[in-house]
This record gives C-alpha cells, sequence and structure tokens, in this order.
C-alpha cells in the first residue's frame, strides 16, 4: 500500500488492518453508467448488498485530486450528482490529481488503486473489450491489458455485448487471463446470460473461486482473474430484443461520429432509451448479484489467508 497516495476511510482501513473481506467498487457507473438519481440509489445499494454478504465495501474515486477508497454517503451522492466529473482510466490518474479534479474510476483505474490498497477483489458491472470494428480502428479497452498485468480479481457478468466478444476473449488468452464462469459453461454477454462462446473455466463455489485466487497469487502469474457471473435468469433479457437494441445504437453512434471514451455512455444510454428502461433494470439486477457473489468469494478468500497464515506461523 502506498498511503501517501491514497486515502482510506476509516472502515476499510480498519477492515483491511484486521485481515477482513473488503470489495472494491468502481465508480463510472455512478458518474457515467447510469443517470441520477438511479446512479446514487445503485450505489447505495450495491454497498448493503456487500455488507449483506459479510463484507466492507470499498467504493473508488478520486475527488478534488484525491484518490479516495471508501466513500462516505455525503461523497457518494456529490459524485452522482455532479455534471463536470470526468471518466478516468488507470492512465488519466495523475493528471487528474495535479488539476484537482474529480473522476469516475474505470475498471482499470479501480483495479489499479485496489491492488495498490491491498484489496484483492473487485466487483463491476461488465468489463471493456475489444469493440467491433478494432481490425480497424484499433479501439481496444485499457481494462482488458490491465487485468494482464494487476493481480486483481474481477467479477462481472461477462463483457458488455456492445463489444466483439469474441476477439475480447482472444485477448484476454493472450494476456494470460484466466477466465472463470460462476456455475455456468458459456460466458454471459452482460444482459444475457450466454454470449455463445464457452468460459475457459467453470467453478461452482465461492470457496472454490478463493482457492484459485490464492492459487494463481501463489504461482506467481501476475495476472487478473476474470469470474464471468451470469445475469440472474428473471432479469436477463430476451437475446434477440437487446442485439437489435445494440445493433440500432452502435449504428447511430457510427453515423454521428462518436467514439472513445464518450462510445460506450452514449451506446449503455441510447440503449436504455430504445429498450425504454429495461436494459437499466438489468444492469442494475446485474452489478447487485455482481456484488454479492465478490463479497462471498472475499470472504472464504480472507478465511483461507488466515489458515494460511495460522498454517506458515505453526511451521515456524
Amino acid at each position: 500500500m502506498k498511503p501517501s497516495l491514497l486515502h482510506l476511510n476509516d472502515e476499510v482501513a480498519a477492515a483491511l488492518r484486521e485481515g477482513r473481506a473488503v470489495v472494491a467498487l468502481e465508480s463510472t457507473i455512478i458518474t457515467h453508467g447510469m443517470p441520477y438519481p438511479a446512479n446514487l440509489e445503485t450505489a447505495r445499494g450495491v454497498e448493503t448488498v456487500v455488507r449483506e454478504n459479510g463484507a466492507v465495501p470499498a467504493t473508488i474515486a478520486v475527488v478534488a485530486g484525491k484518490i479516495k477508497v471508501g466513500l462516505d454517503d455525503r461523497e457518494l451522492e456529490q459524485l452522482a450528482a455532479a455534471k463536470d466529473v470526468v471518466k478516468a482510466s488507470g492512465r488519466d490518474l495523475a493528471a487528474i490529481m495535479v488539476g484537482g479534479g474529480s473522476a469516475g474510476t474505470t475498471v482499470s483505474a479501480t483495479m489499479r488503486i485496489a491492488a495498490l490498497a491491498g484489496i484483492g477483489i473487485f466487483a463491476t458491472g461488465g468489463v471493456g473489450g475489444v469493440h467491433r470494428g478494432a481490425e480497424a480502428s484499433f479501439d481496444i479497452s485499457a481494462d482488458l491489458t490491465e487485468l494482464g498485468q494487476t493481480g486483481t480479481t474481477v467479477v462481472c457478468a461477462g463483457v458488455k455485448s456492445i463489444l466483439d466478444i469474441a476477439k475480447t476473449l482472444e485477448y484476454l488468452e493472450t494476456q494470460r487471463v484466466p477466465v472463470i464462469a460462476y456455475q455456468s459453461d458459456d460466458f454471459p454477454a452482460f444482459y444475457t446470460r450466454s454470449s455463445g462462446l464457452k468460459a475457459d473455466h467453470r467453478l461452482d463455489t465461492p470457496q472454490d473461486i478463493a482457492q484459485a485466487m490464492l492459487l494463481h497469487e501463489q504461482i506467481g502469474s501476475g495476472t487478473g482473474i476474470l469470474v464471468a457471473n451470469p445475469i440472474p435468469q428473471l432479469d436477463a433479457l430476451d437475446p434477440a430484443f437487446i442485439d437489435g437494441t445494440i445493433a440500432a445504437a452502435v449504428a447511430e453512434a457510427e453515423k454521428r461520429g462518436i467514439g472513445r471514451k464518450e462510445l460506450t455512455p452514449f451506446l449503455l444510454a441510447r440503449i436504455n432509451e430504445l429498450s425504454q428502461g429495461r436494459s437499466l433494470k438489468a444492469n442494475i439486477a446485474l452489478v447487485r448479484n455482481n456484488a454479492a457473489l465478490a463479497a462471498r468469494i472475499a470472504v472464504a478468500h480472507a478465511g483461507l489467508k488466515d489458515i494460511n497464515s495460522g498454517t506458515a506461523g505453526h511451521n515456524r
């Protein structure tokens, strides 16, 4: 941990000192992923879900040039309502801090900060990936390269179905990132439970995933782990409906020349409009589902670390 860089709230700092389960949460879902006040309600709800499943939530953001690990309710509310907050990937953090700005942290930035803080697991909605047409645009999310070099386990509902999922899985393989589907053989597609593609591995309990995390670290792999947790069946959208909606939103973005950082927020907002709010409802459900699983994995992981620590101490 680098305390001079990070500002941990008291609850998170105490939990980390005591070896208790902590789950990192990103903040672009608050600043750029959902409209107000649904973003604030979701942020509060996700933190509650983490607590209900035995872990301490640590929502991460940059606030007035300071990296915050764990936000209080006032900070959450200010972040959700702010209009001048930027979207920060890992590469943006230093410049934003120097300028005293505030930012919602993407998956890549949140992973990096979580690793600095000593938090091993992070829950989000979906990670970024290889964009459609990347063979021409080279538009590949920094989330994937961060997964290839930062040892944080990321629990998500797969990659956003606005992306090229097959190419994303190929890129993750190149980056040596294990892809584990929870209680499923298929890799999910965010709004739907299956992308039609198989995941590399299937594990069926939080305890097994926690054990894989520990072994992955002990092997010295140096990469993160992607845990793909399908959206609950009752909240999943019809594949034909959402695929058609996404195609219409992508075509509109291309026509309007929208790309880079602006693309994903535009597509999510437009998909929500075209689906008459159904995609937002599904998004909230899957984020809460991921937070619950991440918390259960974090609890199991903390228990395993305690056992191993006790064994090491006994052997000495």
